[in-house]
């Protein structure tokens, strides 16, 4: 599925006349395609923080119930990362790109049958599916923007294509806001008025088929953009041994290089913290503040946006920063944003959480990109460990939706974030002190 055309770091360095240039030279069309992909995941991911508190309201769920919806997408991660890292050993990024979208579509499509039956159940299974589709994505499009080119450049590559992420992130959430939430809250008073009138039952069915028709437009844009990926040449990556016949790295091998263990140890820690994060602010909103549904979404909104200018802010400074030493800072200031959540219910938590999303914006391209470091032909296989620890988002949600159902408090849950914060601290703090080409040079 892939063309004979090399990339190599050597001549991409030679075209710039030694220089190390970002983008990859003659290659630019299955960047741009392969980038578009971060904003294609971008919206579903973030479209699950609206679908919590859609589900909570019109299937009437616990804060811990409605957390699955992060367990059964995430969930997907953990479970299809590996078999897309095989599936890529064999096949190429190109293979693994477009079994994704096939398979992320489709889960989308799932959604219709799921709101007829008003099935909690279905919508999970679906929301597994999407996450399985979206890891073997991120499996195949992280690894292959970070060695689609200079490999000292390659931290800056990735968080360059990522920053097409937030956008889509925040184009998923207004969607969301807008054609998924209908606005309308019912009082107590309210509801024992439809209950009465035995039209209760009609208003909940109608609030959980307001998700179909933006699953479904969206499943649709998917799989045609799996069609497009497929009328698409890919070169190959010569640094990974692509060619046939080669070796194409086995799982053995990382065994015996820790760094990529400790990488995936900070993944899993930083997804879990910016997905229940993310989760509970519109929740957290509702319980400590006066606002509607709409107007925390706008804060989630906000989150996103920040993270943004975040990601093109801080991208360039990698030139002049240790990129590990940024990441160790940013985690240490997310700690902190998180204990003033805790600490300071309300606005000023809320505002808190809106800040913490700067910090973030660097996390996930910069762990993997420093734990891709080195590992050759066995990159693919890295990579879909990087990926699967994106299974934190699945795991840090629901403990934290347990710690307040239990005390009471959404603000005490915040507890589980910082914690999660502050092992990236760590992580990038140690990856620092290496002085060796995993803790990313500063030029």
């Amino acid at each position: 599925m892939q063309i004979s055309t090399p990339v190599s770091s050597k001549s991409t360095a030679e075209v710039k006349g030694g220089k190390h240039p970002v983008f990859p030279v003659g290659h630019m069309v299955p960047f741009v395609l392969v980038t578009a992909l971060f904003f294609l995941w971008g919206m579903s991911n973030n479209l699950t923080d609206i679908l919590v508190q859609q589900f909570r309201k019109s299937l009437e769920l616990s804060q811990f119930s409605a957390q699955l919806v992060q367990t059964a997408n995430f969930f997907g991660y953990f479970c299809m990362a590996i078999p897309a890292g095989l599936l890529m050993r064999r096949w190429g990024y190109k293979a693994g790109m477009v079994t994704g979208l096939l398979l992320f579509g489709s889960g989308m499509l799932l959604f219709l049958p799921a709101a007829l039956r008003d099935a909690y159940g279905i919508f999970l299974v679906a929301l597994f599916t999407v996450g399985c589709g979206a890891s073997i994505l991120e499996t195949a499009a992280n690894p292959f923007i970070a060695q689609f080119g200079d490999p000292v450049t390659s931290e800056q590559r990735l968080n360059f294509s990522q920053a097409f992420n937030p956008p889509g992130t925040v184009t998923g959430v207004l969607i969301g806001t807008y054609f998924i939430f209908s606005g309308h809250e019912p009082g107590a008073a309210e509801i024992e008025q439809m209950k009465q009138l035995g039209t209760y039952k009609a208003y909940l069915h109608s609030e959980v088929m307001r998700v179909v028709p933006t699953y479904m437009v969206f499943g649709a844009v998917v799989l045609f953009f799996a069609l497009l990926l497929m009328r698409t040449k890919f070169p190959v990556i010569q640094v990974e041994h692509e060619g046939a016949g080669e070796d194409h790295g086995n799982f053995g091998d990382l065994l015996r290089m820790p760094s990529i263990w400790i990488a995936v140890a900070a993944n899993f820690c930083n997804v879990g913290a910016q997905i229940s994060s993310w989760s509970s602010l519109i929740p957290y909103m509702k319980q400590y503040t006066p606002v509607s549904e709409r107007t925390a979404a706008h804060y989630l909104t906000a989150v996103l946006v920040v993270m943004l200018f975040g990601r093109f802010i801080s991208t360039p400074l990698m030139r002049y920063i240790r990129p590990s030493l940024m990441l160790g800072v940013y985690g240490v200031l997310n700690t902190i944003m998180m204990l003033v959540v805790v600490t300071k219910p309300g606005m000023v938590g809320a505002w808190a959480i809106v800040v913490s999303g700067f910090f973030i914006s660097i996390m996930f391209p910069t762990i993997f990109a420093l734990g891709l470091k080195g590992l050759g032909c066995n990159t693919k296989l890295g990579g879909s460990l990087l990926v699967m620890a994106i299974v934190g988002g699945a795991i840090f949600p629901p403990i934290q939706g347990l710690i307040a159902r239990q005390t009471g408090s959404l603000a005490l849950g915040y507890v589980v974030p910082a914690i999660g914060f502050a092992g990236v601290a760590i992580y990038g703090f140690y990856q620092s002190t290496q002085r060796t080409l995993l803790s990313g040079p500063a030029y």
